[in-house]
């Protein structure tokens, strides 16, 4: 059974890993392979903060809901373990900023320690007159992507830089399941009206006294078009550019001094931070992940596709629930082709 799964992001690999480890026991014919054009350092999950949060207002879509917390539970249950550090996750705290009260997320139960900002607080930040305080997690996508590249080349996955121009090209490679991890690209594809860049821009700054990451929210403007401040493990992380439908991945300074000077404006301290890197990406944007089965049919043979891409702002929110709910849906197909020796654990 050769499965080949397209993107290399976090979605992709982390994917990869929750299949091959549920199936590869009962499953010994398994050969999993990566096809991708871009690897780490070069995927949108390496430009992304990594700040584990979902959007603010986001309660309407249940499943979703459900596939955050179950990443959340993830990676929490390893933030004391030796792989930490490596993996790029710490637990970080920090403010949600807005100019006017709005409903708690739906989320506070999830995160560590949720409470609405004190006045005193507030004071800290003139602009705005309400706020949250929390506990969550911080997973630095570039670490994480080399972690979850050393994981699967231990456990003998194979990994080919290609360009793949077509569904048809990967099945009569030899393909019994494609898993299409590819983002933002995936209308390259298969055409998907929905599917739309969020183009984002970021500046990493070394500033060791920032301790504390700052979201801030502009309902008049939209989501990520006001500044953030997300420390990261080593470097900090500046942003708050939001172009939906702009695919140009070149660096542009009207956008650099928009996250410059909001940024400063709200912690002037950064005036004095080294700037270290400068970074584009585009956001898968979706109004909903399409994570769903479809055959495919090329010549007399029927091709098995599992689409999960469309993830938006939140990749690494969400992406340990999608890749469960992905291998649940290889472990189906498994199943109607009587391919199972026995259940799967942890399904």
């Amino acid at each position: 059974m050769r499965v080949v799964v397209i993107g290399a992001g976090v979605v992709g690999l982390s994917t990869t890993l929750c299949i091959h480890e549920r199936f590869h026991s009962v499953l010994p014919s398994l050969d999993v392979r990566v096809y991708a054009d871009r690897f780490t350092p070069l995927t949108n999950t390496d430009v992304a903060a990594g700040l584990w949060q979902p959007y603010p207002s986001d309660s309407s879509n249940q499943q979703e809901a459900q596939w955050n917390q179950q990443t959340f539970d993830y990676l929490l249950s390893h933030i004391h373990s030796p792989n930490a550090a490596n993996m790029g996750l710490a637990l970080t705290s920090g403010y949600n900023l807005f100019r006017e009260a709005v409903p708690d997320p739906s989320w506070k139960d999830i995160v560590l320690g949720f409470r609405k900002l004190t006045h005193r607080e507030l004071d800290m930040f003139p602009d705005y007159s309400y706020g949250w305080f929390n506990t969550s997690l911080v997973l630095e996508g570039r670490r994480y992507l080399l972690w979850l590249t050393e994981r699967l080349t231990e456990k003998g996955v194979k990994f080919f830089q290609r360009k793949v121009e077509s569904f048809e090209e990967v099945a009569r490679g030899g393909a019994d399941v494609i898993i299409n991890c590819t983002g933002v690209w995936a209308g390259m594809l298969q055409p998907d009206p929905l599917l739309q860049p969020g183009r984002g821009q970021i500046i990493k700054v070394d500033a060791p006294w920032m301790k504390h990451f700052i979201v801030t929210h502009d309902s008049d403007r939209g989501i990520y078009k006001s500044p953030y401040i997300i420390p990261g493990i080593q470097e900090v992380t500046l942003g708050g550019i939001f172009q939906l439908g702009n695919w140009s991945e070149v660096n542009n300074i009207q956008d650099h001094n928009t996250i410059w000077e909001g940024c400063c404006r709200l912690e002037p301290t950064l005036k004095d931070a080294k700037i270290v890197a400068e970074w584009t990406g585009f956001r898968p944007v979706r109004p909903q992940i399409r994570l769903e089965r479809e055959q495919l049919c090329f010549g007399s043979s029927n091709t098995e596709v599992i689409h999960n891409y469309g993830h938006g702002g939140y990749g690494l929110t969400i992406h340990w629930g999608c890749a469960l709910e992905a291998a649940k849906l290889f472990g189906k197909v498994l199943e109607e082709r009587k391919l199972l020796r026995m259940p799967p654990p942890h399904l």
